[in-house]
């Protein structure tokens, strides 16, 4: 045997030795049911919405207290476990990807609504309460809670305040970490930290902000109080359909560059359009080249008012059709095609890679011709769905994961998207996080002493340093690897930018 083949032999040894160490220690906590371990039971668990990569991991540990929670942690920490904490398992980014030394815990038995109070507007809740449950307790109250990612009939609470999740209301009403009043924190050591307040403000730092699209690495969320907003008197929807995808994206900086303020100013491309016809029936108009979705919510007046200039607005801009919708059930059709845009476009390609770039809204027009130009340079399809009044873009990517080629050319295609949106001073991520998938990319939007600090941040709240390791911040040794180039010192021209 070879050195490299003793020392594979030596790390399996020691890997199957800790795993015996950890399920044994796990039994001593759990029933047998909630401690899952062989490869049949744990491959539903091997990754997140990011399928391209897959993992299994040491172990699932399945807890429903406190109690059980606290304690599993105290095991990892005894053995030195990475510990992978999973909501739904509905997220983009590889955050809940498992390690394959570590263990994996599924906040799913933490789904209780401990209470809703209406005349506070709020709702205390567990991590494993699903989005749109919170809405359907709420409903008795005529409130609502107004973060509704596309997922939002299956992603977790948890996982929202993890990710900072958005939404198609996301625009007027904000992220997740805009509606969330409280957090609790259970950290690696067995602390609990409570974050934010039961008012619109709290006290010294803002730490509900640092938890909120932390991704995992700094605590495991046990508990969330979030805002509720009444019920609007009034909501409206119009469907702009426009020949040119250019002139669709100016179309949304128009809109905000009026005064108007939409709950929701979403796009889709012709592609995009097909497939959500063709999926869930909502009556686009299947040979438009861009499709426009905009809500305006509020009182009748303000709302009548506001419909009436956005729809001049489109006209004015080169719409070539501009339909309102006629009721409420036209109206969540209409929606229900946007929602469903991502499992549309899994019908209509075997497999697709979704990005998450945030530009400023004015260039929306001039990214999308790039993304363009990039699909005809790589030869793969783009279907592009997107929260348009926010800037933040969704490119699917289409390719074959059966053809290597297909993949890596995919991932370089993605890298290209969000290194533009940097260049042209936006983000690599608007609502799914960095996870594994964007690490790379933020050693282009960020400079050393930036990421110096999010690892002593990291360090500060897990000193041991077992939760969601080697995600979400690069190591100063890639970026190094990479060059250490940063957009903002303008040391990456990107070849894309001439049309800016």
């Amino acid at each position: 045997m070879g050195k490299t083949e003793k020392a594979s032999f030596d790390s399996s040894e020691a890997q199957n030795i800790k795993k015996k160490q950890l399920l044994g220690e796990l039994r001593k906590i759990l029933p047998v049911q909630r401690i899952l371990y062989s490869e049949s039971e744990m491959r539903p668990y091997e990754c997140d919405g990011l399928s391209v990569y897959t993992n299994l991991p040491l172990a699932v540990a399945i807890p429903d207290t406190l109690k059980e929670l606290k304690s599993i942690l105290a095991v990892c920490r005894k053995y030195d476990v990475p510990v992978v904490c999973r909501g739904a398992g509905t997220g983009l980014s590889g955050g809940a990807l498992p390690l394959s030394n570590g263990l994996l815990i599924s906040m799913a038995r933490f789904n209780q609504i401990l209470e809703i109070d209406p005349e506070n507007r709020t709702a205390r809740l567990q991590p494993g309460v699903r989005n749109l449950t919170v809405s359907q307790a709420a409903a008795q109250y005529n409130l609502y809670y107004a973060p509704d990612p596309s997922s939002q009939i299956a992603c977790t609470i948890g996982g929202n305040i993890a990710e900072n999740a958005g939404g198609v209301h996301c625009l007027k009403y904000g992220l997740t970490v805009n509606n969330l009043l409280q957090v609790k924190v259970l950290t690696m050591e067995g602390e609990i930290i409570t974050a934010g307040g039961t008012g619109f403000d709290s006290p010294g730092y803002d730490l509900r902000a640092l938890f909120t699209g932390s991704e995992g690495m700094l605590g495991i969320i046990v508990e969330a109080l979030v805002k509720l907003l009444p019920v609007p008197e009034s909501a409206r929807v119009l469907l702009a359909s426009f020949d040119d995808i250019k002139q669709a994206g100016d179309a949304v900086a128009e809109i905000i560059a009026s005064g108007i303020l939409p709950a929701g100013l979403e796009m889709m491309d012709e592609l995009a359009v097909q497939a959500a016809e063709e999926f869930a029936h909502p009556n686009y108009p299947s040979d438009a080249k861009a499709v426009i979705l905009c809500e305006v919510d509020g009182c009748e007046e303000e709302t009548a008012s506001d419909i009436e200039k956005a729809k001049q607005i489109f006209l004015r801009s080169g719409a070539k059709n501009v339909r309102l919708a006629a009721d409420e059930e036209e109206r969540t059709r209409m929606w229900a095609g946007r929602k469903g845009a991502f499992p549309a476009v899994g019908r209509i390609s075997p497999d697709y890679y979704c990005m998450d770039g945030t530009i400023p809204r004015k260039k929306l027009g001039s990214m999308l011709e790039s993304i363009s130009e990039m699909s005809g340079r790589y030869g793969l399809r783009v279907a592009n769905v997107f929260h348009a009044g926010d800037g933040n873009l969704h490119p699917l990517i289409l390719y074959d994961s059966n053809s290597p080629d297909e993949l890596k050319k995919a991932e370089r295609f993605g890298a290209d998207i969000l290194e533009l949106s940097v260049a042209l001073g936006g983000s690599v991520s608007g609502e799914h996080g960095v996870g594994m998938e964007k690490l790379d990319q933020m050693c282009y939007q960020f400079a050393n002493p930036e990421l110096e600090t999010f690892h002593e941040i990291k360090k500060a709240l897990d000193p041991p340093g077992l939760l969601n390791p080697g995600k979400a911040v690069p190591l100063l040794s890639r970026c190094s690897e990479l060059g250490g180039m940063h957009v903002h010192e303008g040391n990456l021209p990107h070849p894309d930018l001439e049309r800016f």
